[in-house]
């Protein structure tokens, strides 16, 4: 800008081609550096040096190495100017990537079964309702970021007992969705629910939800479909159904497209061959009425 001054170009044309306000450059230009950018880079300093003494002190270490060469600052301040040079501990933990190890199961899975062949299956099959439940997460993106569904299904019908929808996949999400399930079932006693060994199916809230029910647990292995077949089906159906048709530009457009078809299309109209060509609200009606009639 300088430059062009020089050239005979008024500043204020330049500011205003370049949108730029006059004050804020002419402030510039009486004190380019800061005093707290000075007091920055002498804190940088000082933390870097202390890095290169000891590449395995952390920032808290670094912070007191800097305190004592005359550069006070709080720890929070020497995280901050560290994380942003990458002055990193070399004992500092490894980044987790998407194939780590998957925790410890918590329950046994009670859905595997040994055939006469000796090798090991999964049966997701219900001879009444609330005798299994199927469980897992699904993540869909959108313009604003990621939406999470947490959906149940009964492996007896094949109906959706409760599901929850979130932008963040906490506990909370599998908690919700169970409580809805109960409250729409009611008589859950004894009912084995399913899952991966995920996170969230380990998690303390959700075995202490299980345990106030008096639900029992069933873990298979983490990211291998064949453990929890039945739900991964009714994922796969949604996302061809729902998901693929369209590009979604809010959570709140991509939450009611969900809502509408597991609660209009899938309970309502979708029939099932498993069911005899009928729909999982259909079914469960005329099996729970002919159960009352033959008592």
């Amino acid at each position: 800008m300088t430059e062009l001054a020089t050239a005979g170009i008024p500043v204020t044309v330049t500011c205003r081609v370049l949108k730029l306000s006059r004050q804020p450059y002419y402030r510039w230009l009486a004190d380019p550096v800061t005093t707290s950018e000075v007091v920055e880079a002498y804190r940088a300093n000082a933390l870097f040096d202390a890095h290169r003494d000891d590449p395995e002190f952390g920032h808290r270490l670094l912070a007191d190495e800097a305190r004592d060469a005359g550069e006070a600052m709080s720890d929070r301040t020497a995280w901050r100017i560290a994380s942003s040079n990458g002055w990193f501990s070399a004992f500092g933990k490894p980044k987790r990537g998407k194939h780590r190890r998957p925790g410890p199961p918590v329950h046994d899975d009670l859905c595997a079964v040994v055939d006469e062949h000796g090798r090991t299956r999964h049966v997701f099959a219900a001879d009444a309702p609330n005798e299994l439940w199927l469980t897992d997460i699904t993540e869909h993106k959108t313009a604003e970021g990621k939406l999470y569904l947490y959906a149940i299904k009964d492996a007896y019908s094949g109906r959706i007992v409760g599901y929850s929808i979130d932008s963040r996949m906490k506990s909370r999400l599998a908690v919700q969705a169970l409580e809805n399930a109960v409250a729409m079932r009611r008589d859950v006693a004894g009912c084995v629910v399913h899952s991966d060994r995920g996170s969230q199916f380990r998690s303390r809230k959700f075995r202490r939800a299980l345990t106030r029910h008096r639900m029992v647990g069933s873990m298979g292995r983490v990211g291998s479909s064949g453990d929890n077949a039945a739900m991964e089906s009714f994922f796969a159906l949604l996302q061809k159904n729902v998901l693929d048709r369209r590009s979604w530009t809010t959570r709140d457009q991509l939450r009611i497209a969900i809502v509408t078809w597991i609660e209009r299309t899938y309970h309502r109209r979708r029939r099932q061959a498993r069911l005899g060509r009928l729909i999982p609200i259909e079914f469960e009606t005329i099996m729970n009425t002919a159960v009352a009639l033959a008592t």
